[in-house]
């Protein structure tokens, strides 16, 4: 992620040494995000070199964050390959750092596969479907704080930034996910914990195989079905035109549904989840774009890119 607050060796090597993670030996900024500051952080502990993830919280806060660090952890638990936070003597694991909420994590073996083919939408369809059946047990509860509340908040804010055709579009889908979400077959969606942002840079895979999901900063209690149809808008489209790739979403569906079959409301819904998942994430790129903060590394991203994902869903009806 983007390197809004600046952290010193010093600093790092105290807080890595309060949770008994070892002797720092590097530490390097992030770059790809725009939510939280991020470092690589190495460290040497009898004599092996253990590798880690150091967050600083830039807009969730104390009070937010147990939500999804214990998730974190819950997941883990369930044999989930997830980032496990780090816990200090008196086993909390939501530190402070620089006087913001601060994290450490275990860093995931492999790399992003930015071109995914069928099989690897296949593994994310189960992967995800284990996530949704592992978190149904997780007993807190915090709504999804980017879901239809924050676009309604959202919407007014970006209207004077887009052009008069962009504005009725924003306007009219947004107005038809405040009727879906009225009625009573949104109303039947099974609910619980869900990433909301398990896009293909949130995902790992060493030698073909996935070993891990992270980036969970944006979870809460969601329908499974609009978390579904995040993944399908991201790895299972053509990225130039936003188009949908039927083989891979193909791939992801049948093996989610082989993990935890779809009821009959989310399979009603499924078209309107993917608008409501292109919508979200075009909203908040737009108030990513167009009203920034300032990053050292900062690199927001293209908000037009899912406007044509939406405007692709929309040709599908």
């Amino acid at each position: 992620m983007a390197v809004f607050t600046q952290v010193s060796k010093t600093e790092a090597a105290t807080l890595l040494s309060r949770l008994n993670l070892g002797q720092l030996t590097d530490i390097e900024g992030c770059s790809g995000g725009i939510e939280n500051t991020n470092y690589f952080v190495s460290t040497l502990r009898d004599g092996e070199p253990h590798h880690y993830v150091l967050t600083l919280f830039e807009r969730l806060t104390f009070e937010q964050l147990p939500f999804y660090l214990h998730l974190m952890k819950h997941l883990a638990g369930k044999g989930i390959p997830v980032p496990d936070p780090a816990a200090d003597a008196k086993g909390e694991i939501l530190h402070k750092l620089k006087n913001k909420p601060a994290a450490v994590v275990n860093r995931l073996k492999g790399r992003s596969e930015l071109a995914p083919g069928p099989s690897h939408c296949a593994q994310v369809g189960a992967m995800l479907a284990r996530m949704h059946l592992a978190g149904q047990d997780y007993p807190q509860s915090q709504p999804n704080l980017r879901g239809l509340a924050w676009w309604n908040e959202t919407v007014p804010v970006v209207l004077p930034h887009l052009t008069p055709e962009q504005a009725t579009l924003l306007q009219s889908e947004l107005a038809y996910q405040n009727h879906v979400a009225a009625s009573a077959s949104y109303e039947a969606l099974p609910r619980g914990p869900v990433h909301a942002d398990l896009f293909r840079d949130n995902v790992m895979f060493d030698q073909g195989q996935l070993s891990g999901l992270f980036d969970f900063y944006f979870a809460g209690i969601d329908s499974f079905a609009f978390d579904l149809a995040v993944c399908l808008n991201d790895w299972c489209i053509d990225h130039a035109t936003g188009r949908p790739e039927p083989e891979r979403a193909r791939a992801m569906r049948e093996a989610y549904e082989s993990v935890r079959p779809l009821t009959a409301a989310e399979r009603e819904l499924m078209p309107a989840m993917l608008r409501a998942g292109a919508l979200r994430f075009w909203i908040s790129r737009l108030w990513d774009w167009h009203l920034p903060r300032e990053a050292s590394m900062l690199k927001p991203h293209d908000p037009t890119h899912f406007e044509r994902v939406l405007r692709e869903r929309l040709e599908q009806l």
